[in-house]
């Protein structure tokens, strides 16, 4: 049968809402696009990953909120996939489901002492700072006068800002009131940031690399041996703007550390071996790290203690298992085919995905923009004019349920309510609600 193109999105972040607006583009009109998402607040990452302090980056969020607000699209927030909605269920009601849920956990190191307190995925404290509802109840003790953080990308980096800034830096960012008084009473007087490799192989942008030496209260070190690059560094280096950009951003952090409150101590050629403590965090054991002849991180069998009363890991994203769908343990995405969901026999009918679930933890915000208009475009190739007679309107589904779903209006109130409480505590332009049932009652506009 023709009629008009029903499609549900599971996930409201970049890669869901750029799937959106490339159904309404290359659909056009008379597309109906259904959002989910199990938070109250849509933008995903952008709202939950970017970090506070980056809020030219944050106002991606207005232009996704035009995607929200364009005929056809729609928002239904507090609905989980799996737990409040079946997939068999989208699949009865829509011509298609794209799935866009990202990668919303942090890969382990796989060290003895991984599970002590105070051992904590880098994910955990940026959903915190961030005000992910998820993580409001977690506990961060900042007591420590020293914290590891292993990593060298851009989340590493930004972690290792918000433990260096002050609170008089971050306090007209939108970071919840809990969380600034937290951060106001750290003890955090040194930060060492740990990389397995050298310089020239770190995954930081120049921007926000240097960004860090422009802190108010805070110096960077580099040990200037650990930025003497080999052969095939120097090449890389000499090959690659990125790179060269970051190699000398660091080295003219090898001089004194001087004496300012906080210090990051930047750290190469280190791999953990071994979180240390006797019921709790204590330390970090590492070891001196090597190149091989194929390029290869090999110990050198030199190690070394580093003090630390809680160490934060950060070296990469991953996603999940979706409730009834394919899903590779080894890659951690959906397997796919430009977006096509490939089951055992091949692609598998009407299901899609876009973003990281999709193609792994890689790229930008922009990114995903092209990546989902990919997916898109196999998903109107494949469906041509066909339509299924859909079981039902979603909301009967959800009103049978008695699932209060989070409609825009809904979520514009929580919008409002934010600023508002900004406002009162004379804080910037927003300070997020971090609790569930505070963001609820905002959204009854309560």
């Amino acid at each position: 049968m023709t009629g008009h193109l029903r499609v549900a999105v599971v996930g409201s972040g970049p890669a869901g809402l750029y799937a959106a607006e490339a159904l309404l583009k290359q659909a056009g009109d008379g597309t109906r696009v259904d959002v989910f998402d199990r938070l109250p607040s849509p933008y995903g990452l952008v709202r939950y990953g970017v970090a506070p302090d980056h809020p030219s980056i944050k106002s991606i969020a207005r232009y996704l909120q035009g995607v929200l607000e364009r005929p056809g699209v729609r928002f239904f927030g507090c609905v989980e996939l799996g737990r409040d909605i079946t997939r068999a269920e989208l699949l009865e009601r829509y011509d298609a489901v794209v799935y866009a849920t990202g990668a919303m956990v942090d890969r382990h190191l796989g060290i003895p002492g991984e599970e002590l307190p105070g051992s904590f995925a880098a994910t955990d404290f940026v959903n915190w700072y961030c005000g992910h509802p998820d993580a409001a109840d977690l506990e961060f003790a900042l007591d420590a006068e020293d914290v590891a953080v292993i990593g060298v990308g851009n989340v590493a980096v930004d972690v290792v800002r918000i433990l260096s800034r002050t609170v008089a830096e971050l306090r007209t960012t939108d970071v919840p009131e809990q969380v600034l008084d937290a951060l106001a009473h750290s003890r955090v007087k040194r930060v060492h940031m740990i990389g397995r490799r050298g310089p020239a192989h770190a995954k930081f942008t120049t921007k926000e690399l240097r960004e860090l030496g422009t802190l108010a209260e805070a110096t960077v070190h580099v040990r200037p041996e650990d930025m003497e690059l080999d052969a095939a560094s120097a090449a890389l280096a000499e090959a690659d703007r990125h790179v060269r950009g970051n190699v000398k951003v660091m080295a003219g952090w090898t001089g004194s550390p001087g004496d300012r409150p906080r210090r990051i101590d930047v750290r190469f050629w280190r791999a953990p071996v071994e979180i240390l403590g006797s019921g709790k965090v204590e330390g970090l054991r590492v070891e001196r790290t090597l190149l091989d002849a194929s390029g290869r991180v090999t110990g050198t069998g030199e190690f070394e203690d580093i003090p630390a009363g809680m160490v934060l890991r950060s070296v990469g994203y991953q996603s999940v298992p979706l409730a009834g769908l394919p899903f590779d343990e080894r890659t951690k995405v959906v397997p796919n085919d430009g977006g096509r969901v490939l089951g055992p026999d091949g692609p598998l009918p009407r299901e899609y995905v876009a973003g990281w679930v999709k193609r792994g933890p890689t790229g930008v915000v922009g990114t995903n923009k092209s990546d989902a208009a990919e997916t898109v475009r196999n998903l109107l190739a494949d469906l041509g004019d066909a339509r299924i007679e859909p079981a039902g309107p979603i909301e009967d589904l959800l009103d049978a349920r008695e699932l209060p779903a989070v409609q825009y209006a809904d979520w514009l109130n929580l919008d409002a309510a934010e600023i508002a409480l900004a406002r009162s505590l004379d804080r910037g332009e927003r300070v997020k609600l971090a609790r569930w049932e505070a963001m609820r009652s905002a959204c009854r506009g309560a």
